[in-house]
């Protein structure tokens, strides 16, 4: 348990956690039920940012884009290259190996130069007009990386044989996804409750499925497309599900 959650800590984030894990398959499953954990880290990252903002008198649109900046800096932007690197690779249109070839170059084409840009533009927006932005910025952090034991199921395989996909994909069973969804959709509500009573309990809880449900609909298409996961498709997830979360939220 503690190697799988240093694993998803180190992975997911920059905070160093003390000690030496092993990393093997069992341990990147562990790491991956446990990879909401870590959303914890960059919605706190961005809520802490959100409150400071506010606390000093700052727009509600700069406090939003610190916010954003703030958990880019706290993943070192591995997630949005992700995201780049599957708009690249999809909107290609070539076939598979084609795909993955443009993935792995370390430029970005239009298409993720486009993705990125109104990606960011959505999340800004999104927690600048949220009802409580903190709030908003945590439930979006924990949904975001809630995609990450769905995609990483035993059903789905990597698309190529080395690498992060090929790490973590496989290896967690469906069965074990269901009740990590449960918890976190338990605690988005919870969250939502202290801040917005029960109106707030149920938008933060629509929000984490919305964002998991878009998740889930790019990982079917990546996977038809790519043949499986890589790590740019996983973060690409991460980034769709937390994106998708935030739209729902800024909506309540």
């Amino acid at each position: 348990m503690i190697a799988g959650l240093r694993l998803a800590v180190t992975l997911l984030t920059v905070v160093p956690f003390p000690g030496e894990g092993r990393f093997d398959r069992g341990t990147a499953r562990t790491a991956m039920l446990l990879a909401p954990c870590a959303g914890l880290v960059t919605g706190g990252a961005a809520a802490l940012v959100l409150v400071a903002g506010g606390a000093l008198g700052l727009s509600a649109a700069l406090c939003a884009a610190l916010a954003v900046a703030a958990t880019a800096a706290v993943t070192r932007a591995l997630h949005l290259d992700g995201l780049a690197d599957l708009a690249d690779g999809l909107g290609s249109r070539k076939p598979a190996a084609g795909a993955l070839e443009v993935m792995k170059r370390s430029d970005i084409g239009p298409f993720g130069v486009v993705t990125l840009l109104l990606t960011l533009l959505i999340q800004v927006a999104a927690l600048a007009s949220a009802p409580n932005p903190a709030v908003a910025a945590l439930v979006a952090g924990v949904a975001g990386r809630l995609a990450l034991p769905w995609a990483c199921r035993a059903s789905v395989p990597p698309a190529r044989p080395d690498g992060l996909g090929a790490l973590v994909a496989g290896t967690v069973p469906a069965r074990a996804a269901l009740p990590v969804t449960a918890a976190v959709l338990a605690a988005a509500a919870a969250a939502g409750a202290a801040a917005g009573g029960t109106d707030g309990a149920l938008l933060a809880a629509a929000a984490t499925g919305v964002g998991l449900a878009a998740a889930l609909l790019t990982l079917r298409h990546a996977v038809r497309r790519l043949g499986g996961v890589t790590g740019d498709v996983l973060g690409a997830l991460v980034e769709i599900a937390a994106t998708g979360a935030l739209i729902v939220l800024a909506a309540g």
